[in-house]
């Protein structure tokens, strides 16, 4: 569900019309729905109700500063996997308590950041990265809450670019050796082992994943604790996937994979931790273009739009499918004829799709991406010298922008030429 629903034959956000922001903000433009977000991260709140736990939102799906804000006053925790993410959840008010560090390259500087600032854990990756923050904690005089990736080389079934617990992957160190790391962690000083942490891929549409990941988890809490490691929390990841195609069954539901964690892990008396990211943030947001040209080729129609592959990368890097709908709401029975949108970028690549039936459109036309909340505007960049679109966020009937489209001179005088130049 979300709150982007056609009101007397206008698309709105919650109570806003697109239009109206359209014609304040220009196109194209990034557009989030505080009720949707806050329902979204309620879901998955309700979904470990009774056990002790702590929704930790995954900002790389959606990092404004805004949305870290709103989460962090649902009470929400943060997952981060850089520097620059950890210093925008502090600024947008998370508290370092909440915070968990992720990611397999951490660098000294960023461990000591978030050493100073404060730290939930970090989830660390590698024997190299366990014992450089040992180096680093202990310099600080501090002591580093740790737990460690394990790779349960379970096949997630997504796509390949986005799969994280096979054993062909970067991430984690491999469960058979898990043993054996963590007795070394143990035996560092500067480090406290406080739990396991295991994540197998993003936009899951089956549980049966998550199931196998998590009874391996299971054995190898018994395991560890056999060992005397005092493993009190464990970190499941995120990755549950969210309806693209609104024709296609919709994935599994937050309560159902709170079940999954029920029936695997609920036993162990751990604190649990999730990090959801896309299933918050993805149908929370809209992707607004505006019709340039309708073109006519030899064998198809073409619909340009003033959106691109920079804003929106994901169709273009994954082969990603997003619903586009007109603005104006199409009258009932109106005739649909394939077209193929395409931005303004120097590449064949820049299409979001092909051949998509879509109704009668014309120049200056609105059209909508759905579902482009997460990995939009996160992955946007200024290829062909364009500036990154504007994030404007909606609460009822009122809306801000909450990242300003920049301009072409502070664009262009980011560059600065040498001396001899």
């Amino acid at each position: 569900m979300d709150h982007f629903q056609y009101h007397q034959g206008q698309l709105q956000a919650e109570e806003v019309p697109i239009a109206e922001i359209a014609a304040a903000v220009g196109t194209p433009f990034y557009v989030y729905s505080t009720a949707t977000l806050t329902r979204h991260y309620r879901l998955f709140d309700e979904a470990l109700a009774g056990m002790d736990h702590l929704v930790c939102y995954a900002m790389k799906a959606c990092g404004n500063l805004a949305v870290v804000a709103l989460m962090a006053r649902l009470g929400a925790g943060v997952d981060v996997v850089s520097m620059g993410e950890y210093l925008k959840a502090r600024a947008a008010g998370m508290p370092g308590e909440r915070i968990v560090f992720s990611g397999v390259g951490k660098t000294r500087e960023e461990m000591r950041v978030a050493l100073e600032g404060g730290i939930r854990q970090f989830n660390v990756e590698s024997e190299p990265e366990m014992r450089a923050l040992s180096e680093v904690a202990s310099a600080m005089g501090r002591v580093a809450p740790i737990t460690i990736r394990v790779n349960p080389d379970v096949d997630a079934r997504t796509h390949e670019k986005i799969a994280t617990g096979k054993k062909e992957n970067k991430f984690g160190i491999p469960i058979g050796r898990a043993r054996e790391v963590y007795a070394e962690a143990a035996a560092l000083p500067g480090l406290e082992v406080v739990g396991i942490d295991v994540h197998i891929g993003s936009q899951l549409t089956e549980l049966a994943p998550f199931g196998a990941a998590y009874a391996k988890v299971a054995e190898l809490t018994g395991l560890l604790r056999a060992d005397g490691h005092d493993i009190r929390r464990l970190d499941l990841g995120g990755g549950l996937g969210i309806p693209y195609e609104r024709s296609n069954s919709a994935p599994p539901q937050p309560v159902e994979y709170g079940e999954v964690i029920r029936r695997s892990v609920g036993h162990l008396g751990c604190e649990i931790e999730i990090e959801p990211g896309r299933l918050i943030a993805g149908n929370a947001g809209l992707l607004v273009s505006r019709v340039i040209y309708v073109k006519e080729g030899e064998d198809r129609r073409f619909l340009i739009l003033d959106a691109a592959m920079n804003d929106l990368i994901r169709p273009a890097m994954y082969a990603a499918h997003h619903d586009v709908v007109p603005v104006i709401e199409p009258a009932a029975g109106v005739e649909q004829l394939p077209a193929d949108l395409v931005g303004p970028v120097c590449e064949t690549g820049d299409t979001f799709a092909r051949q998509r039936p879509m109704p009668p459109l014309a120049e200056g036309d609105l059209v909508a991406f759905r579902s482009a909340g997460a990995y939009g505007a996160v992955m946007a960049s200024e290829y062909n010298a364009r500036p990154l679109i504007p994030e404007v966020l909606v609460d009822g009937h009122q809306f801000a922008v909450i990242r300003a489209r920049p301009s072409y001179d502070e664009m262009v005088n980011r560059d600065t030429l040498p001396p001899w130049m």
